[in-house]
């Protein structure tokens, strides 16, 4: 008689969820968090943005009131914690106020040049041939002559003001960028995702917007954000050689200019705008290593 008794059927486990691995972006705000250079520098630069953008609510005093009896009063004086300046008005609330034409100064250009800088490369890199000539050929004029003295030519063949400062600034930062996304592109296009993309039938337009510009922002923009720093000592080189903003309007480079016949009388004081320059500079310098560093992730 044979055994009919059915087979108990062995115990299932349950299934295990695999966790996907992490994308690239948050692999990089990963990187950024656990790298504390860089979250110091973005605090830094944080409360100095804040601090110009809110400068009507944040500054002690009026940045244009006068007060000759209280000119150049030394760091520390009740009323005005940084001092004055020649003229009697409050440092720190120049400084504050200052901020808001440096900054606009140097973020305003590299966004045009990364934009326009970045569009011409791409161009050039994915198209080449007779148009990579014509675009790069036409930015190696710009490299025969360095960048603080372009600007300087620019603007005082233009003529001194906000609007001539901004563009003498965007055409120097042009080139530089171009070169940089041509050369990320041109490499970018021979790798095999892009000519399978091209040999599926996908248009021009979709492989440089899904496929060529996702891997070309990465270095464009880290380079683009180490112009930041540049923008700022040029934009102040120009306001203090007279070809930026005129008074009474704040600004560092101009505020160094009327405090350095007072550097004998008041050092601290005429070094001020120059030490805000310096720690803006830095900060924006070491921001920039710490992205490029974070960017550096094999996809």
């Amino acid at each position: 008689m044979t055994d009919t008794t059915l087979a108990t059927p062995l115990p299932t486990r349950p299934p295990v969820a695999v966790e996907a691995p992490p994308g690239y972006w948050t692999t990089v705000l990963r990187r950024l968090r656990r790298d504390p250079v860089t979250l110091f520098c973005l605090t830094v630069l944080t409360l100095i943005v804040l601090a110009a953008i809110f400068a009507p609510l944040v500054a002690p005093h009026d940045p244009y009131k006068t007060s000759m009896l209280r000119r150049l009063a030394p760091m520390g004086t009740p009323g005005h914690l940084l001092g004055t300046d020649e003229l009697g008005r409050d440092l720190l609330t120049r400084l504050i106020y200052g901020g808001r034409i440096s900054l606009f100064m140097s973020f305003t250009p590299v966004a045009l040049a990364f934009l326009i800088g970045g569009g011409l490369g791409m161009t050039a890199g994915f198209v080449g041939g007779w148009v990579n000539m014509a675009i790069m050929r036409t930015t190696d004029v710009f490299y025969a002559f360095p960048s603080i003295l372009l600007a300087i030519a620019i603007s005082g063949a233009m003529g001194a003001g906000l609007v001539n400062g901004l563009i003498s600034l965007t055409l120097i930062f042009i080139p530089p960028l171009t070169r940089i996304a041509e050369s990320v592109t041109t490499q970018v296009r021979a790798l095999p995702f892009v000519e399978a993309a091209r040999a599926s039938g996908a248009s021009t337009f979709s492989i440089i917007r899904v496929h060529v510009m996702s891997n070309v922002i990465g270095p464009v923009l880290v380079y683009a954000s180490s112009l930041l720093s540049v923008a700022i000592v040029v934009a102040s080189g120009l306001s203090f050689l007279g070809l930026g903003v005129s008074p009474p309007e704040a600004d560092w480079g101009l505020m160094l200019n009327t405090l350095r016949q007072s550097i004998y009388v008041a050092p601290w004081n005429a070094a001020l705008p120059g030490a805000v320059i310096f720690v803006t500079c830095m900060c924006f310098n070491l921001l920039s290593d710490g992205l490029r560093q974070a960017l550096d992730i094999q996809r």
